[in-house]
């Protein structure tokens, strides 16, 4: 996915406050569930069933600044049956530099309860039809 870095996202010096690079991987997070039909909302109000993040992993390694573009990546690396494990980074598209990677768990719970519960059945099935990076 791609994003634009504007004032908001920046620090007084004009770099991208450390905190604003969890916006961007959550934003490509969802939209990467949008992308496979699954918007948050069906997510919760049909399948009773919401994502959220147990841990994070970040590395900091160059900054974005002010009108960056950047592409955040999103990479499903292991399913378990409440829970998926992404690795995610940040590149600026001008040069394509390294800014950020992360290493994500995200858990599924019950909307209702916000106790642990089994993903989607087709939300996996979704996933497993996605391309590997080793099948190009």
């Amino acid at each position: 996915m791609k994003y634009r870095v504007y004032w908001e996202d920046t620090d007084a010096g004009g770099v991208v406050y450390h905190a604003r690079y969890l916006h961007f991987f959550e934003r490509a997070r969802s939209d990467w569930l949008l992308g496979l039909g699954f918007p948050q909302v069906e997510l919760k109000t049909r399948l009773n069933r919401l994502f959220a993040v147990s841990r994070m992993d970040t590395h900091f390694i160059s900054p974005a600044r002010l009108e960056d573009e950047l592409e955040v990546t999103v990479v499903v690396e292991q399913v378990r049956p409440a829970s998926v494990y992404f690795s995610q980074t940040i590149h600026r598209v001008a040069d394509g530099e390294l800014l950020a990677r992360a290493d994500v768990r995200a858990v599924c719970l019950a909307a209702d309860t916000f106790r642990p519960a089994r993903a989607p059945a087709e939300l996996f099935e979704a996933i497993r039809q996605l391309p590997r990076e080793t099948d190009s």
